[in-house]
């Protein structure tokens, strides 16, 4: 944990604490040591008893590949068509019961004349659905290359993990969000939240969720090419692509390496 590094740290106050807070709900570790830090890298405007020259909204560190993706290699790759629009699902690595049993009530009802699907089930739950693979809908267990799945995706269901978001926004991918329920703090509705705002995404919470609102808002947002439009770059201006650059820079800098 933080706590030893930070107990021996405060023994020199020549050593700078800097703090990288990834949700728009500062964690436990953050609260107690934000008004001790030099400098919070900030990745939601959250802080509001901190002097605002001691925080700066740098976004979240994602990994450069994921803005790679070409879509004409990924329709490949997923053996899809390149004239149906494409929903990715996803729930994070491991994937998640919830949206997993979520989707496959819909399932049958989704009209595929007009639209392919990438389902990631993570490994425990890819038995229970591969039979449905065809076509129009992929079903894996994990995806290796995000990139290409972002890269090919008109619309993304997932949930709303603080580096999710980071990278749907970084790629600038409309989402329907529906956030994890016993996360700390309520911290992913929180996340969400802030994209909903911005009008990037749909916040759909786990106890308002049923097959007719999930049906119906893939439905209304998927085969509005406007709507499309406009949350995807809505999207796109929330993204920091280059937020572990804009952090580097800020400690150089203030002379924080020696």
């Amino acid at each position: 944990s933080a706590v030893p590094i930070f107990v021996a740290v405060t023994q020199n106050p020549k050593i700078p604490i800097i703090l990288q807070e990834q949700n728009s709900f500062p964690g436990i570790t953050t609260r107690w040591f934000a008004k001790k830090s030099s400098l919070i890298c900030s990745a939601f405007n959250v802080f509001k008893d901190v002097p605002d020259n001691e925080v700066i909204l740098t976004g979240n560190p994602i990994r450069s590949t994921i803005l790679n993706g070409k879509k004409e290699i990924a329709i490949k790759d997923f053996n899809l068509s390149e004239n149906k629009k494409t929903l990715f699902i996803f729930g994070g690595s491991q994937g998640s019961r919830f949206l997993n049993d979520s989707l496959l009530k819909i399932i049958r009802e989704i009209n595929f004349k007009n639209i392919q699907i990438i389902w990631q089930t993570g490994d425990k739950d890819f038995r229970k659905y591969k039979s449905l693979i065809n076509k129009n809908l992929k079903i894996v267990p994990f995806i290796n290359d995000m990139a290409s799945a972002y890269a090919l995706s008109d619309l993304v269901v997932c949930r709303s993990g603080a580096l999710t978001l980071s990278e749907l926004t970084a790629c600038g991918k409309p989402s329907i969000l529906i956030p994890f329920a016993a996360a700390a703090g309520n911290h992913q509705l929180k996340n969400a939240m802030a994209l909903e705002k911005n009008k990037a995404a749909v916040i759909i919470e786990e106890k308002d969720l049923s097959n007719q609102i999930l049906l119906s808002t893939i439905n209304n947002l998927i085969n509005n090419d406007a709507t499309l439009k406009k949350m995807s770059k809505a999207s796109k201006n929330l993204g920091t692509p280059h937020a572990t650059k804009t952090i580097v820079d800020s400690l150089f800098e203030r002379n924080y390496f020696v």
